[in-house]
C-alpha cells in the first residue's frame, strides 16, 4: 500500500509533463515551457479535459482486467489526486531536466507493466497450462487447481472455461494418483455445474458421469463427498443427465448409501437430498416419463428408514423426499404403507422430536421438523385414503 502514493505522484508528474508540452508546442515552442495553474476552477478544468470520457471507468480495460494503458492510469492518477499536491508536483516537475523526465517516464512505464493485473479468463488459461506441464510439481498442480476452483465459480466464468478447453483438462484429472487432485478436480467439475445447463451438456458429453459415480465409491471419505456432489451438480434440473444417471445405476448407487450406516454421514445427506431434488424434478416435469427407481419397493424403504436415525439434519432431508415421492403418479400408498411401515416410522419420530422439545438446544429447528412431519403425514393419509376409497 505504501508505494500507491508514489505511483500517483509519478504517474500525475507524467501527465503534467505531457501537457506542459502540448502547451509548448501550441507556443511555437516558446520560452515558457512550464504550465501554469491559475487557480482551483481551473486546475479542475483542466482535470476534467485531461480524460476522454466523465465515467471514471473509462480508463479501466473490462476485458483484461486493470489499465488499458498508460494514458488510462494517469486519468485514474488524476481523479485520486488532492489538488494541492497536484499543482507542487507540476512545480517540482519544472525544475527537472529533459533527461530526467525521460527517466521518470519510463520507471512509470515498468510500473504499469508490473501493474497491470490479468483478467479472470487469464488467470484460467495461466492454470490450465500449469496443468498441462507434466513436469509440474504436486504442491503447483494443488495450487493451480485452487485456483481454478474459486475462479469457475461465476456462471460466465464457467462458461468461459469451457471455451478454454478446461473441462477436458479437469477430467483428466480425475485419474489422476493423488486423491486430493481427484477431489478438488471434481469439486472444480461441481462448481462449474451448479445450475448451468450449458457447462453440465458439455461435462455430460465429455463422458465425466460414469468416472464421477465410480469415485463416490471412494474409500477417501473426502474424494467421495466432493464426486458426489459434483454428480448432484451435473444432473440437477436437467432431464438428459437423470436419464444417463439411471443408465449408470445411479438409483444403485443411491440406495447403497442410504441404506448403509457406515457410509459417511456428509454423503448419507447428500444422497437423500438428492432424491428429494430428483422427485421434485421430476412433479415439475409432468409430461416425462418418471425413473423407474422412484416406485421401486427396497428404495423407498431406504429412504423411510433414515427416519429412524439420531441425526435431526438427515431425519429433515429425509422427510422432504418422503414428501415429494409420495406426490408421484407412480409411487403406491400402500407399498409406503405395508412394504416401507411409513405409518410406524412417523409415529416413532413424533416421540422423538417431542422428547427433542423439551430442550431448548435447537428447539425451533425440532418445531420445523415436526411440522413437516405432519405435513408427510397428511400427504400419505390423503394418497392411502384415495386408494382405500377407489370403488371395486
Amino acid at each position: 500500500m505504501e508505494r500507491i502514493p508514489a505511483l500517483i505522484s509519478l504517474l500525475v508528474m507524467v501527465m503534467v509533463i505531457e501537457m506542459a508540452r502540448t502547451s509548448a508546442e501550441q507556443e511555437n515552442k516558446s520560452s515558457s515551457a512550464g504550465l501554469f495553474w491559475s487557480t482551483a476552477k481551473e486546475e479542475g478544468d483542466l482535470v476534467h479535459k485531461a480524460g476522454p470520457a466523465d465515467d471514471s471507468t473509462a480508463a479501466v480495460d473490462n476485458a483484461d482486467g486493470g489499465f488499458s494503458s498508460l494514458d488510462g492510469m494517469l486519468q485514474w492518477a488524476i481523479g485520486h489526486s488532492d489538488s494541492a499536491k497536484l499543482k507542487e508536483t507540476a512545480q517540482d516537475v519544472q525544475r527537472l531536466s529533459p533527461s530526467e523526465l525521460n527517466q521518470r517516464q519510463l520507471e512509470i512505464k515498468e510500473l504499469v507493466e508490473k501493474l497491470k493485473m490479468p483478467s479472470d479468463a487469464q488467470l484460467m488459461q495461466i492454470a490450465l497450462d500449469d496443468l498441462n506441464n507434466s513436469s509440474l510439481s504436486i504442491e503447483d498442480r494443488h495450487h493451480a487447481l485452487q485456483e481454478l476452483l474459486i475462479l469457475v465459480e461465476p456462471i460466465d466464468n464457467a462458461n468461459d472455461f469451457c471455451k478454454l478447453g478446461g473441462l477436458a483438462v479437469i477430467i483428466r484429472e480425475l485419474n489422476h494418483p493423488d486423491p486430493d487432485i481427484r477431489k478438488i478436480s471434481a469439486w472444480i467439475l461441481g462448481k462449474a455445474s451448479q445450475n448451468n445447463p450449458y457447462v453440465q451438456k458439455q461435462v455430460l458429453e465429455l463422458g465425466a458421469l460414469a468416472k464421477l459415480m465410480e469415485m463416490v465409491n471412494s474409500s477417501s471419505a473426502d474424494e467421495a463427498t466432493k464426486a458426489f456432489y459434483a454428480v448432484s451438480a451435473l444432473i440437477r434440473n436437467n432431464v438428459a443427465g437423470q436419464q444417463l444417471f439411471y443408465v449408470e445405476a445411479g438409483d444403485k448407487m443411491l440406495q447403497d448409501i442410504l441404506s448403509n450406516p457406515s457410509v459417511d454421514a456428509r454423503l448419507r445427506r447428500k444422497a437423500v437430498f438428492l432424491v428429494g431434488d430428483l422427485a421434485e424434478c421430476q412433479l415439475e416435469n409432468i409430461d416425462k416419463a418418471e425413473m423407474p427407481f422412484f416406485s421401486n419397493h427396497l428404495f423407498l424403504k431406504s429412504v423411510v428408514d433414515l427416519t429412524a436415525s439420531n441425526d435431526l439434519d438427515l431425519q429433515d432431508k429425509a422427510l422432504v423426499a418422503i414428501k415429494n415421492l409420495l406426490q408421484l403418479r407412480t409411487t403406491e400408498a400402500t407399498v409406503f404403507k405395508d412394504f416401507c411401515r411409513l405409518d410406524d416410522a412417523l409415529e416413532r419420530m413424533k416421540k422423538q422430536l417431542e422428547d427433542l422439545m423439551l430442550e431448548e438446544y435447537h428447539r425451533e429447528y425440532v418445531i420445523d421438523v415436526e411440522g413437516l412431519r405432519k405435513e408427510v403425514e397428511l400427504i400419505f393419509q390423503a394418497k392411502l385414503g384415495k386408494v382405500i376409497t377407489v370403488p371395486t
